[in-house]
């Protein structure tokens, strides 16, 4: 999916996982589970951060998110960790205790990058730009 804004166009896909503190099992109900993910809509909405997909388990969440290229990786993270927990305490106070120092997330987390296309496809075209004859239309005179 190509967005587009008033100064910049991108196509970023990340795959983020955060699992609860210690892999307790506190998302354990479909409606806490929907909970969550409203939440994480929530702050998206927010931050112009795109959720494409998401899946929440009892102990771990999955989303497929695009985000501007202003922010980090870790700024997204940050904001939908942090935010994300403050949203379920208030609304899960009693969840805390089952939590070490009521901590709802890990502090460490997953990132993958998606495309259109495989890592193995680009790196093949970049190899073979060595054998390409440039296109003298292809560029702008000077």
């Amino acid at each position: 999916m190509v967005i587009k804004t008033r100064t910049n166009v991108y196509q970023t896909t990340y795959h983020l996982v955060f699992v609860t503190k210690y892999r307790q099992s506190i998302f354990t109900t479909k409606e806490q589970q929907n909970a969550l993910k409203i939440y994480f809509q929530q702050i998206a909405n927010n931050h112009e951060i795109h959720i494409i997909t998401q899946e929440i388990k009892s102990d771990y969440a999955h989303l497929l998110v695009s985000f501007p290229p202003h922010y980090s990786i870790s700024q997204v993270v940050k904001k939908l960790k942090g935010s994300s927990a403050r949203y379920w305490f208030m609304n899960y106070p009693e969840t805390k205790s089952k939590l070490w120092k009521g901590h709802l997330w890990s502090s460490s987390y997953f990132v993958g990058t998606t495309g259109n296309v495989s890592t193995n496809m680009i790196s093949d075209y970049i190899k073979n730009q060595h054998n390409k004859v440039p296109n003298k239309n292809t560029y702008h005179n000077t």
